[in-house]
């Protein structure tokens, strides 16, 4: 079952969810509408709404079916999907008009190559450029955290020159360090935990992206404009003395 309103596209995901379309592809003005959407349903919840998870360009909602079917009982019985989705469509009317959310700035400073960044080198030999050009582009961009995924904490990038844009490896690594920052085609992300991975390592940074004793317990969230700040290893050695 799905509804369609001015382009966007609302479907079932179970019986517990639903999925938003707001658009295809990869999009800075997309994902802006995303946002705005997750924002306003943060503000104007409907009885029954759980959690709602942006994505690059659509936005998943999670609602307890029970509560919903139950919200108003005096209204004609109908499915808690149609419940929701009449709701979202709505809301939809809204957007334009709404208070657009706050957008942060956050710096993360990155310590490039050597045993930190593995795949330097080859990221540089695939393009036929240097080491300090490779850095000097992949620190020069601001770059758009679209989602949150994979990993607790792992922020999927865009925005990405494309003259650094590298493949995934042809075999993950089976362990990659806690602040790894590897660039995978077009995206940049940051591994916030010892996990595998098939992105290429160039850097990492000494900051902890996954905070669990913390509420959210993640530092970074989507919607959030990244630079990356090269530093040295006697700062990168200072950052962490900071957290002991």
């Amino acid at each position: 079952m799905a509804h369609q309103k001015n382009n966007v596209n609302i479907r079932s995901l179970g019986d517990s969810a639903l999925v938003i379309q707001l658009g295809d592809g990869m999009s800075p003005a997309i994902h802006e509408k995303v946002k705005n959407l997750s924002n306003l349903l943060e503000k104007k919840r409907f009885t029954g709404f759980m959690e709602s998870v942006p994505s690059y360009n659509s936005l998943t909602i999670y609602y307890n079916p029970v509560v919903v079917y139950l919200s108003n009982p005096d209204k004609e019985a109908t499915s808690p999907y149609k419940k929701v989705s009449t709701f979202i469509l709505e809301l939809l009317d809204q957007l334009e008009t709404s208070e657009k959310p706050e957008q942060r700035l956050i710096t993360i400073p990155v310590l490039y190559g050597g045993e930190f960044g593995p795949d330097l080198e080859y990221v540089a030999m695939y393009h036929g450029l240097s080491v300090d050009k490779v850095i000097q582009i992949h620190s020069s961009a601001d770059y758009l955290v679209y989602m949150i995924g994979f990993a607790p904490g792992f922020p999927f990038m865009g925005g990405m020159d494309e003259r650094i844009a590298t493949p995934r490896k042809d075999s993950p690594r089976l362990a990659i360090a806690p602040g790894s920052v590897g660039i995978a085609g077009k995206q940049t992300g940051i591994y916030p935990l010892e996990t595998p991975g098939g992105w290429q390592i160039i850097g990492r940074t000494p900051l902890d992206l996954f905070l669990p004793e913390l509420s959210p317990p993640t530092m970074l969230r989507s919607g959030d404009r990244i630079r990356y700040v090269p530093i040295s290893h006697e700062e990168y050695a200072s950052y962490r003395e900071m957290k002991q």
